[in-house]
């Protein structure tokens, strides 16, 4: 849907829509009630990454093409090998970045 049939559902729903029931501080009561939310453990994140780079180095460390890339990455020339390992960690950079920016936008809301 676009944004004026949107604004237009949203101008009649509330146009419909009945007072606020009074709760008498329910709602406020119950808040203040409720057990503080538990922190998530933070090691299962980690060892998740270490084990991640860890295979990522196992399984490509020993490719003819890897070692390649590495060799003249770091001599300063771009070969094709070179751009391939470059392009890779720049795509994993780009898709850590996405999700580090839809995991701060699902604890915002």
């Amino acid at each position: 849907m676009n944004d004026e049939i949107d604004d237009g559902i949203d101008r009649l729903l509330r146009a419909a829509a009945p007072e606020p029931v009074e709760d008498e501080g329910f709602c406020a009561r119950l808040a203040e009630a409720l057990p503080p939310r538990r922190s998530r453990a933070r090691w299962p994140l980690a060892l998740g990454i270490v084990a991640g780079i860890a295979a990522c180095w196992i399984t490509m460390g020993s490719a003819q093409v890897t070692q390649a890339g590495w060799q003249d990455w770091l001599a300063g020339e771009l070969t094709p090998s070179a751009l391939v390992l470059l392009a890779a960690a720049a795509g994993l950079c780009l898709l850590a970045l996405a999700w580090t920016l839809a995991e701060a936008q699902e604890q915002a809301s």
